[in-house]
C-alpha cells in the first residue's frame, strides 16, 4: 500500500488525505482500476484508469518511480492496457509538462484553453486505430 501511495503522490498533489481518498476510490469503485509494472518485487509504475463506457477511458492517472524513468514503462502500461481491455480511445487531460510524452506516443493534442489562472491544459486522445497502426510498423 506505501508503493501505490508513493507512485500517486509522484503525479498528484502530495497531501496525503488527497491520497488516501484517490487509493479508496480506486479499491471501491468498479469504473476504476490501477495497472502496474513490477520490477525486481518492486511496484515501479502505475497508470489509474476510469472507465466511462467500452468507447472511452480516462487516464486519471501516470506515474513512474524517478528511478525508472524514460526506460518507456509509461509506454508500456498505456498500450498494454489498450490491448488488454480494447477501448475504442483514452482521453488524458495534462499541462504543458508533459504534452511531449502524450504526443509522442500517438495522442492527439487539443488545448482547453486556461482552465485555472495561467495555466493552460490539454486534452489529450490516443484512438484505437492509431495503437493498430504502430503495431503493425513494430511488427
Amino acid at each position: 500500500m506505501t508503493e501505490l501511495k508513493s507512485l500517486l503522490a509522484e503525479c498528484m498533489w502530495p497531501d496525503d488525505v488527497r491520497i488516501t481518498r484517490e487509493l479508496d476510490s480506486y479499491l471501491t469503485d468498479d469504473s476504476r482500476g490501477l495497472y502496474g509494472e513490477v520490477i525486481h518485487h518492486r511496484l515501479v509504475g502505475l497508470i489509474g484508469i476510469v472507465s466511462y463506457s467500452e468507447e472511452a477511458v480516462e487516464l486519471k492517472h501516470i506515474a513512474i518511480n524517478p528511478q525508472y524513468r524514460r526506460l518507456g514503462l509509461g509506454t508500456k502500461l498505456i498500450y498494454e492496457y489498450m490491448h488488454s481491455y480494447n477501448p475504442a480511445k483514452i482521453i488524458a487531460e495534462t499541462d504543458q509538462d508533459t504534452i511531449g510524452f502524450y504526443s509522442k506516443i500517438g495522442f492527439e493534442i487539443h488545448s482547453l484553453g486556461e482552465k485555472y489562472p495561467g495555466v493552460e491544459r490539454f486534452q489529450c486522445i490516443l484512438s484505437k486505430d492509431h495503437e493498430l497502426i504502430l503495431q503493425g510498423i513494430r511488427s
